[in-house]
């Protein structure tokens, strides 16, 4: 069966700053392992994207080694409001890191959330970590400022009801879900060990897993969130919270599919077709995968791509598995085997800039 290339709008490439756990090379590598052929890579590296010096790192280095097409957000901070609208065609978007986050791009004055709203440019996509009450105020500075948002790993029942409310009042609200908030709970904390089950969004309540499938409809994306960190890192002392998940989302959501609980068209709609709407992204040429949904297998880090080299779904049995990927009209990936070199990967995000953009 043949599905678009996939779209990740949510991952963690770990360039700079600590590519011992993921750079781009093989990022893109496991990206192209679960089928995606584009990702829009988050800005909380080290140091952070925030600025042009950073931008202008960070798609050096995708240059060379991305073997998947990607883009690069830009990080909203306290002092950046004035600087990023120059950047913004060059972006994937602004992320906004408004809870439970590291760093210098945590948010907390609600001035500088303001700032941000008030210079980003409308065309670009804005995007925002923001959980519970602070996801209620973001979505009302949405609507004060009559401007699209997506809102990043929605996790909760009380989070996807408030943005079925919005959506149903007319605001241009989108958003994405997590397979780990999708498939795992709090319940599997034990089981997974309480550091490698660390993650941002927590693992949430089995009820809140069951409201997110229950108002699928107001799902736009499905988004890995593929935050890499060591098995030496997830089981030490002070453990830091990600989960790696670009390898994984594909067989979970297509054993879903085969379960009954989705259907192709829903994964191709939230995996290809409503990403690509909501971040702006040009059609890819010829760009597709091959999948058996029939095959069953059992899901093993050691045959994974990303670095970090462990997987919080390990031996879960699946149903339905990626055969080959085309970019390009060249098969870039085929059996377990990453074809694509290092450079192949184009930024997809470079948009032709226009003068005097408005807010």
């Amino acid at each position: 069966m043949q599905l678009p290339g996939l779209i990740d709008p949510h991952v963690h490439m770990r360039e700079p700053g600590a590519t011992h756990k993921e750079d781009w090379d093989s990022g893109t590598a496991a990206a192209l392992a679960g089928g995606f052929t584009v990702v829009l890579a988050m800005p909380n590296t080290s140091p952070p994207i925030t600025g042009q010096e950073s931008l202008a790192q960070s798609l050096k280095a995708a240059e060379k080694q991305a073997r998947c097409d990607y883009g690069q957000y830009l990080g909203a901070g306290p002092e950046n409001a004035g600087l990023l609208p120059d950047l913004a065609h060059e972006s994937a978007g602004l992320k906004m890191y408004l809870d439970q986050t590291y760093g210098q791009l945590r948010l907390d004055d609600l001035d500088l959330w303001l700032a941000h709203f008030a210079s980003w440019p409308r065309r670009y996509p804005m995007v925002a970590h923001a959980e519970g009450k602070t996801m209620a105020a973001f979505i009302l500075m949405a609507a004060l400022y009559d401007r699209p948002v997506h809102l990043a790993h929605v996790s909760t029942r009380q989070e996807i009801l408030l943005i079925r409310l919005a959506k149903e009042r007319g605001l241009n609200v989108t958003c994405e879900v997590t397979p780990h908030h999708l498939f795992l709970t709090d319940q599997d904390i034990p089981g997974l060990g309480s550091g490698r089950a660390e993650v941002r969004p927590r693992l949430a309540t089995p009820s809140d897993r069951d409201a997110l499938w229950e108002n699928l409809d107001v799902i736009d994306c499905f988004a890995t969130d593929h935050a890499p960190h060591t098995l030496a890192e997830k089981d030490g002392s002070d453990p830091p919270p990600g989960f790696p998940g670009l390898e994984t989302a594909l067989p979970l959501l297509l054993t879903a599919v085969a379960e009954g609980r989705l259907r192709m068209e829903d994964l191709a709609l939230r995996m290809h077709s409503n990403p690509r709407r909501i971040f702006n992204l040009p059609e890819q040429e010829d760009a597709w995968i091959d999948v058996d949904p029939e095959a069953t297998w059992e899901i093993r880090a050691a045959n994974s791509h990303t670095r970090c080299g462990w997987t919080p779904f390990e031996g879960w049995k699946v149903r339905g598995r990626l055969r080959s990927v085309t970019l390009r009209g060249r098969q870039v990936f085929k059996d377990g085997r990453v074809l694509a070199p290092p450079g192949y990967g184009r930024n997809i995000c470079r948009h032709t800039q226009t003068k005097n953009i408005q807010p």
